[in-house]
This record gives structure tokens, C-alpha cells and sequence, in this order.
């Protein structure tokens, strides 16, 4: 019962505790008890005044699977096989993956109010705060193994800026292999994770996580510069559901077109997004930095890195970008 409390706060007015009470069929009782839960599991800040009830301050934007569905264009409608919205999970992505070994169709879509684990590259935490930001995951069948698949994590990231921009956030840059960047500060990342035949079918997790509104509270977890939109837009960005449905309307459309297209489809606009484009850059693998200018990718994906040596394909791995001091 205390998660169906939260559609009735969310409108961050004073809520009775006997109208809760009548609204839910229990007792006040009952509801103060699952107001105090709520607080405990969702780290959310409820109010309690007496002779006004509850509320939560400001709000909070809930996602909602039929305004999701209604925003979806018709090819992303029809790909989509299943939309999934949870209240909280470990990772969307680690949901996915158990999905997948069960044998779960292509095109189904699982997103979460809140992470208890959610996961980025190389093993690191990604800071997942209830009913503020973005996590979704997406699976797709490939059949062509992973070489045809060299690129797509970068695509993802032109798809993410073209979900951004027609949602009104502007100036997004991307940082090799899958940050989404504005003013240099990291706005949300991507995350590919495979199961199955790595030279024949196989099944591709792709998560996303975005910063849409990030609680002060939560952001001291975070060990580099951030964004979230609604800093960049000053509060006037649409609601999560609607951004979630700009995102699947350029991810699923970019999944079942990838084998047959390739990255070379993708290349020119992800160098036009490239925010290290012709930078000083140190590339961190383990304790042996390198370091060059960013040249752009090549027509699969690595990065060109222009050393002393001469120019250098990165394909990935254990790498990560920071520009050169």
C-alpha cells in the first residue's frame, strides 16, 4: 500500500490523513505507518503538520506508463514489446539481463523510480535517487555477433542528444565511449551489456541513466562535475515520462536498423557532438597514461588518438577520457 500513497502526494499539496485514509480504504493508522516507510525506503521527504495532514515539498514527478505509450511515435510503438516500470530495483540493466536468461523477447523496456544498485562502466555505482532522474534499460536481439555491433554504445549516445534536443535540452556533447556531457559536466552515461553467442545471436542490454532532477542530498556520492536538466533548462523541462518516451522514440528505431546500418550512420553526427574534438587528452589505462589529441572515431567506433608516435586507434576497455590540464 505505501507506494500507492505516493500518487496521491505527488502534487506536493497538504494531504489529510483521513482523506488518505478514505482514499486508500484503511486507517489513519495504517497510512501514518506507511508514510514513516516511505521516508525510511525512499529517503523521501515527507512533511507531517497536524491539522493539514502530509505532503511532500515541491512534488514529485512520478512516471506514468500511459503518458509514456501516448508520447511514442508508431515505429517506436510497434517495436517495443513491453514496458516495464518498477518502483525499485538493484540496476534496470541487471533486471534486464535476468529477463534475457529467460528467455524475454526483443524490444522489452524496463525503467525504475529508484536503483538500490545501479551500475556504470568499469564497476563504479551510479547514484539513483527515488523519482528524480532516468533509468532505463532496452533489450534487443542481435544476429549478427558482436562485430557488427562496433559503434553501437557510441550511437546510443547521438540517439540520447537527439532525445535531449527534442525535449528542449540544449547544447549537449558527448565524451568517448558513453558520457553525455553539457559545459563539460556529466549529465548521464550509457551502459552495453551482452549475453549469448559473441560471433552469432545474442542479446544486448542497453542502459541509459540521465540526470534529470538530482537531489542535493544524493549528489554527494558523485566523485566528478554534474548536471541534470533541470538545472539546464531552470526547471522548465518536461516531465520524465515525457523524456523517457523522446528516448525510446530514437532507441528502439536505432536498434532494429544498427546491423544493417552500421556506425558509419551514426559516425558523422557523433563527431559533430564529439566534446573533446581536437583536444589535449590523457587517456588513463591502469597506471600507464597516454596521452595526445582527440582526433574523432573511425567508421567503427575508436577513438583516434594522435600521439607523438603517430596516430593511435583506441577501441576501449578499461580506459577513461579526461582532457589534459
Amino acid at each position: 500500500m505505501s507506494r500507492s500513497l505516493l500518487p496521491l502526494l505527488a502534487d506536493g499539496k497538504f494531504h489529510s490523513g483521513q482523506g488518505l485514509a478514505g482514499a486508500l480504504g484503511v486507517s489513519r493508522t495504517a497510512v501514518w505507518k506507511q508514510v514513516n516507510r516511505l521516508v525510511t525506503d525512499s529517503v523521501l521527504e515527507i512533511e507531517s503538520v497536524k491539522g493539514k495532514g502530509y505532503r511532500i515539498r515541491g512534488g514529485i514527478d512520478l512516471l506514468d506508463i500511459d503518458q509514456v505509450k501516448a508520447a511514442l511515435d508508431a515505429r517506436a510503438s510497434a517495436l517495443m514489446t513491453h514496458l516495464e516500470i518498477l518502483d525499485t530495483v538493484d540496476s534496470t540493466n541487471a533486471h534486464a539481463m535476468r529477463l534475457a536468461e529467460q528467455g524475454c523477447l526483443t524490444g522489452l523496456v524496463c525503467t525504475a523510480e529508484q536503483q538500490s544498485a545501479g551500475r556504470g562502466r568499469r564497476g563504479r555505482s551510479w547514484v539513483s535517487p527515488y523519482a528524480s532522474n532516468l533509468y532505463v534499460s532496452l533489450l534487443w536481439n542481435f544476429t549478427q555477433g558482436a562485430a557488427a555491433l562496433e559503434g553501437l554504445s557510441l550511437a546510443v549516445g547521438v540517439a540520447v542528444a537527439r532525445a535531449l534536443q527534442a525535449c528542449d535540452v540544449p547544447h549537449v556533447g558527448l565524451k568517448w565511449p558513453n558520457d553525455v556531457l553539457y559545459d563539460g559536466a556529466k549529465l548521464g552515461g550509457i551502459l552495453l551489456e551482452m549475453k549469448g553467442d559473441a560471433a552469432g545471436n545474442c542479446g544486448v542490454v542497453i542502459g541509459v541513466g540521465l540526470n534529470v532532477a538530482m537531489p542535493a542530498a544524493a549528489a554527494g556520492a558523485i566523485d566528478q562535475a554534474w548536471t541534470d536538466i533541470k538545472t539546464i533548462t531552470n526547471n522548465q523541462h518536461p516531465k520524465r515520462s515525457r523524456i523517457l518516451a523522446a528516448l525510446l522514440n530514437e532507441l528502439l528505431p536505432l536498434v532494429a536498423d544498427f546491423e544493417q546500418q552500421g556506425f558509419t550512420h551514426w559516425r558523422e553526427e557523433w563527431q559533430s557532438l564529439d566534446a573533446f574534438c581536437n583536444a589535449p587528452v590523457v587517456l588513463h589505462a591502469g597506471d600507464v597514461p597516454l596521452g595526445g589529441i582527440a582526433r574523432g572515431v573511425d567508421a567503427r567506433g575508436a577513438l583516434q588518438l594522435e600521439t607523438a608516435t603517430g596516430l593511435q586507434s583506441i577501441y576501449g576497455g578499461e580506459i577513461s577520457l579526461r582532457a589534459a590540464s
